[in-house]
């Protein structure tokens, strides 16, 4: 597996490249009639830490040579869409469904089969089938567990600007998860809302981290109180320390900030290896790549028959706020409200 050493476009650009890039006009579906050979190029913005080791494995099963250009989400998003036709990606696997969206929503993502889709539950998957839930993750508040026992945290992400959370909160407001959080905060609240929720944050001057897992660290530490996450960093740090002195916190089912979104993956409309491709996204959902999100990321797997971490409760006992994954692709709009809240 190569790694490509590619420039890539800063999310905070986003807004002009959707300006600047027309989206293709069709979206043809990708036949999984061909054994895989060939290179692949996958543009994964999950790290190479957590998904590097199932990338070779899918290498060396199939004999396919793998080059993958690991970068955020958010970036790789606006990489493709500036690359336009021209983009040598064949996969895009996603941190999210927001960034997946928004790239389908430009025309570049093709359809993926039934037989493909029909092994997700409908929740977490396009309804138009251009990309697929791989892995599912909730966020959630983790805690200090020296400082609050459960029934200390509130319900709901509204109840954090209460000044009383001054100086006790850590965040990771670049990251593409937390942006997907805003992006469903948006939507079931409206704008005025979303931004008066991350003025109220602001307020009480939380300590702002690069990603979940330095938010995570800083908890530990002592450095804050609590912090806005995805579920399955904790898990990770307490499989290889039983005594971290943390805990996740999942709030009430329909609070935006128990968003249950994916990672997952889609196919270019200009993929120059489509069969490949499509076999890289079966791989995803093979029983044994699912195990693998259950037992090594920590993420739920998505498809029937393989459980999730037994510290987890069950997906199915998850509601999450009511909305449509597809629809978190307003990533321009949050972007320019996190700017216009001070956030960035």
């Amino acid at each position: 597996m190569r790694s490509l050493s590619r420039p890539v476009v800063l999310g905070l650009a986003w807004s002009l490249l959707v300006a600047a890039c027309g989206g293709a006009a069709s979206s043809p579906s990708v036949v999984p009639d061909a054994s895989p050979s060939g290179t692949l190029t996958i543009y994964a913005g999950r790290s190479e830490e957590l998904v590097g080791p199932l990338i070779e494995r899918f290498e060396s099963e199939t004999g396919v040579t793998v080059e993958v250009n690991y970068a955020g989400t958010t970036d790789l998003a606006a990489t493709i869409l500036e690359e336009g036709d021209a983009s040598p990606a064949d996969v895009f696997f996603a941190q999210d469904a927001g960034a997946l969206g928004a790239v389908a929503a430009e025309g570049r993502l093709a359809a993926i089969p039934a037989s493909t889709l029909d092994r997700v539950d409908a929740r977490f998957r396009s309804d138009d089938g251009q990309w697929v839930g791989v892995s599912g993750r909730v966020r959630v508040v983790v805690y200090d567990t020296r400082v609050f026992g459960e029934a200390d945290l509130p319900t709901s992400i509204d109840a954090f600007t209460d000044p009383a959370w001054k100086g006790k909160i850590g965040w990771a407001p670049t990251n593409a998860s937390f942006q997907s959080f805003v992006t469903a905060y948006r939507m079931l609240k409206g704008d005025d809302a979303a931004k008066a929720w991350l003025e109220g944050i602001v307020a009480n001057e939380p300590k702002v981290y690069e990603g979940n897992d330095a938010v995570l660290a800083a908890v530990a530490a002592g450095e804050v109180e609590v912090g806005f996450v995805n579920h399955y960093y904790l898990l990770q740090a307490l499989a290889e320390d039983a005594a971290f002195p943390v805990a996740n916190h999942f709030l009430a089912g329909d609070d935006p900030g128990s968003l249950v979104n994916v990672a997952g993956a889609g196919i270019l409309t200009t993929a120059p290896n489509p069969v490949a491709a499509q076999a890289f996204v079966d791989f995803l959902l093979a029983e044994e790549s699912q195990r693998y999100f259950s037992t090594e990321t920590r993420e739920y797997p998505l498809i029937d028959g393989v459980a999730a971490d037994e510290a987890l409760p069950p997906l199915s006992e998850i509601a999450g706020p009511d909305i449509d994954l597809s629809d978190l692709s307003d990533l321009e709009g949050t972007l320019r409200l996190l700017q216009d809240a001070g956030v960035l």
